[in-house]
């Protein structure tokens, strides 16, 4: 798949050693299984497969066909460049074949969502986290899909080389500087029941007045049901208690106000019915994986 392995080599082949000065930059090479050169990175020196262990950093790139057994050759050179010390790295499905090296057993790792429930079941040693957008666990990292590997590699920029260099990277990338590898890959929308039955009319009630006080009573209420009932319905419907497709509700709606406008925290927790600034940074974290504020300052970085 070409956009991952472009933005690699955007990354570490285009020499920027005036972003970091005395360090040099990163020599790119490809790795084939024999040797010839990838016709993704046309003019890049090529390799075979037993001379990863020679390298510093290895990238696997993304497959368009994740669950396909890897080439044994391909694996092998892994586990020996992994025991010689090199940095290994996955973007989006690369890390299918990271697994499948067993390379992963016993980490945390991350994948494309769509991907990571498949990832899990093939290879549950394997710690799979789908709402990241990248893992560092020391010697092997993996990213998330798409654009999340450009997170990752500028990472890997500053760890290596400063925030400074990295900093300068992204914005010749027009891209974030820097979004946490724990920010969450995206905020699922709260699942609306299928019915638009008294119970959807009592979540849409809900929806229009999230910054007013909000009880399971209230919309057990509205919906002309038992707290209990409404429970296990809005369970069935969406999956979700209502406390917590209230949550999701706020935050999604903290989101569009930190995006559009310039209200501060407190107001923005106002606004969402999150009271008070504290509340709404405790469930806008364990949600999203970042503080608001980190939040608006990577959308308008990346606008």
């Amino acid at each position: 798949m070409p956009y991952e392995v472009a933005i690699a080599a955007e990354v570490f082949g285009v020499d920027r050693s005036d972003l970091s000065p005395g360090d040099g930059w990163y020599r790119l090479s490809a790795h084939t299984a024999d040797g010839a050169v990838s016709p993704l990175l046309p003019g890049v020196a090529a390799h075979r497969f037993e001379d990863l262990a020679a390298v510093d950093t290895v990238v696997v790139p993304a497959s368009h066909l994740p669950e396909a057994p890897p080439d044994p050759a391909f694996l092998a050179a892994l586990r020996a460049a992994h025991g010689a010390g090199s940095r290994i790295v996955s973007l989006c499905t690369g890390a299918f074949v990271l697994a499948a090296a067993g390379l992963l057993d016993g980490r945390t790792a991350t994948t494309h969502w769509m991907h990571a429930d498949a990832l899990a079941e093939r290879h549950p040693l394997v710690d799979v986290r789908a709402d990241v957008l990248y893992t560092d666990t020391g010697q092997v990292l993996t990213s998330a899909g798409k654009t999340a590997a450009l997170d990752l590699c500028l990472h890997l920029v500053r760890n290596d080389h400063g925030a400074a260099a990295a900093g300068g990277l992204a914005r010749r990338l027009v891209a974030p500087a820097h979004r946490p590898g724990g920010q969450a890959q995206f905020i699922a929308p709260p699942a609306a029941p299928r019915t638009p039955d008294s119970v959807g009319q009592a979540l849409e009630w809900a929806r229009a007045r999230l910054d007013r006080p909000l009880t399971v009573g209230a919309l057990a209420r509205r919906a002309g049901l038992s707290s209990r009932q409404l429970v296990r319905r809005v369970r069935a419907e969406t999956g979700k208690t209502p406390l917590v497709w209230l949550h999701l509700e706020r935050v999604r709606l903290a989101q569009e106000l930190l995006e559009s406008t310039d209200a501060t925290v407190e107001q923005v927790a106002a606004r969402c019915g999150m009271g008070t600034a504290t509340t709404l940074r405790r469930h806008f974290h364990r949600i999203v994986g970042v503080s608001p504020l980190a939040y608006r300052s990577a959308f308008r970085a990346s606008r």
